[in-house]
This record gives C-alpha cells, structure tokens and sequence, in this order.
C-alpha cells in the first residue's frame, strides 16, 4: 500500500507544473538539438518577453517556429471570406430566435453601444463570433496593455519570417473557425453569450486574475483558474473544454516530435495547452522527452 501511495503521488507530481516558467526546454528522446515550447497569453503585450530569461537564445537557436495557426494566411481574402461564411447562420434560424424578450434588449444594447448595429440589422451572427467581439472589446476598453494588433502568436511567426525560419502550423484555419463558430450548437452559444452579458463584473475579474497568473508565470494558477466552476449552466458542459484543450494536445503531441527531430524549434502556442495531465508538458514526458522551464 505504501508502495503505490507513492507511485501516485509522483505521479501527481509529473502531471503538476509547479516551476513557474512561460518558456520550456524540450531535449533528448533522439533530439541532436533541443526544441522550445513558449505558453502565449492573447492579452499579453509584446513587453513581456523583455521578462523572459533566456528568450532570445532559445528563439535565435532555433530553425523554424511553430504555431497553432499560420497568423498571416489569417489575413488573407481567402481566410476573410471563410470567416464571413461561418460567422452566419446558415440555416432557418435568426439569432432572435435564440433569446428571450430580455435577453435580446440585452444583447442588442450592448451592440448597438459599441459595435452600431442590432440583431434586428444582423440576424445571422452567430452568438459565438458575437461572445468573441464581446470580449475583445471589453479586453481593449479594461486592459491599458492589450493590444489585438500585437499579439505573441503573430508576433512569433513574423519574427521569424523576417530572421528566414521556417514556419509551420499546428491547424489549418478552417479547423479552428469550426472549433469556435461550429462545435457547440447555436442554443448552447446563445446561453453562454447571456452567462457573459449578464455578468460582465466577473468577466473583467476573472481576466484580471488570469492576466496575474500570465505575468507571474504561474501555469499552474492559469490551469485551476480555467478549471474552477461556479456550479451554474455558464460552466463548461462535459466535452466543452475537452474539444478546445485535450484534445487539440492530443493530435499536436502527436505531430511534435517528428517536427523537433527535423530541427530545432519554437513552439508557440496558448499557455493553458502546457498545464495538467493532458497538457503538452506531460504528453511530451510520457513520449521519453526531457521537458524542463527555462531559467
């Protein structure tokens, strides 16, 4: 019994990022050169790097940089028309149809205040791209910093473009619009729009405290804090945060390891995808990989 009360509780420790680092060294399992794994943060200012030891020679030693998504083709009129067709309703349904009475006063107040237009004048959106504008604005109006022009992703991949590394990403465009505007049905969209508008107080103090967690480099924090419920239909439904993080782990851990052993590498992606026992820390671990922070 003691035996195994131990083996879980190293277990327990593996799966535990307690080193508070954004910047993690990736070596051996055939490695001849290691690898980087970078947790962004879309709120984050370019200025945090400048706090990063050891950025900069692991970003200049490395040959190509990855990321989830090719930042620049996002630009394109070919990407700007396939996030036109799947911001919309295709079907019957309006976006009306999907709230009460209240609840369209609510949403079509909010509209009309910062964005000029009403679910009367655009009854196609979809709730989710509206949640999504939703909290940019509320980003750009309570976070001085934030800045949706300079983004760690974006600022990664042209960085390295300009520098002649070779760029990759993780997922195509099309995936990701379809996880944001097409993985949860449109009434499940429209209830989680209300959770947001109608409590726009905690949604400033639950970016707040995860913005702490980024700029101390605490992981961990990062991960309960996507991880605490409040007990309400506004808590992530069961598959909701699998689909968006386990996952999407899952198939780049998968991808990673022939990508690093072609060359070393910069690997940028969304800080919450690192933590827990389905983070890419843990999957890269079990793989045979040294994973360890950068200090």
């Amino acid at each position: 019994m003691k035996k195994t009360i131990t083996i879980l509780f190293a277990l327990l420790l593996a799966f535990t990022v307690n080193a508070q680092s954004l910047l993690w060294k990736v070596s051996g399992n055939g490695l001849k050169k290691p690898s980087y794994i970078f947790g962004t943060h879309h709120l984050a200012p370019l200025s945090v790097l400048d706090s990063i030891a050891g950025f900069k020679g692991a970003f200049d030693a490395s040959a190509q940089i990855v990321g989830e998504v090719d930042t620049k083709s996002m630009q394109s009129p070919e990407s700007m028309q396939l996030m036109q067709k799947e911001m919309l309703i295709t079907n019957d349904t309006t976006a009306q149809m999907l709230f009460s009475e209240k609840e369209q006063e609510t949403v079509n107040a909010f509209l009309k205040a910062n964005m000029g237009f009403d679910l009367t004048q655009m009854p196609k959106l979809k709730p989710a791209f509206i949640n999504n504008a939703v909290t940019m604005i509320i980003c750009a109006k309570m976070l001085p910093d934030f800045n949706p022009q300079q983004q760690l992703d974006s600022y990664f991949q042209n960085k390295g473009a300009e520098n002649g590394k070779k760029l990759l990403a993780l997922e195509t465009i099309d995936f990701q619009l379809n996880m944001l505007f097409n993985s949860q049905s449109l009434q499940r969209q429209a209830r989680l729009l209300i959770c947001a508008m109608n409590d726009t107080d905690k949604m400033i103090s639950d970016m707040k405290e995860l913005n702490k967690a980024y700029f101390s480099f605490d992981l961990q924090k990062m991960f309960e804090l996507s991880e605490k419920k409040e007990g309400t239909s506004c808590d992530p439904m069961p598959g909701e945060m699998e689909s968006m993080i386990d996952n999407r782990n899952k198939d780049w851990a998968t991808k990673l390891p022939a990508i690093m052993k072609d060359a070393p590498t910069f690997i940028a992606v969304g800080a919450l995808h690192l933590p827990g026992k389905s983070g890419l820390i843990a999957l890269l671990k079990r793989q045979g990989f040294t994973v360890e922070p950068v200090k």
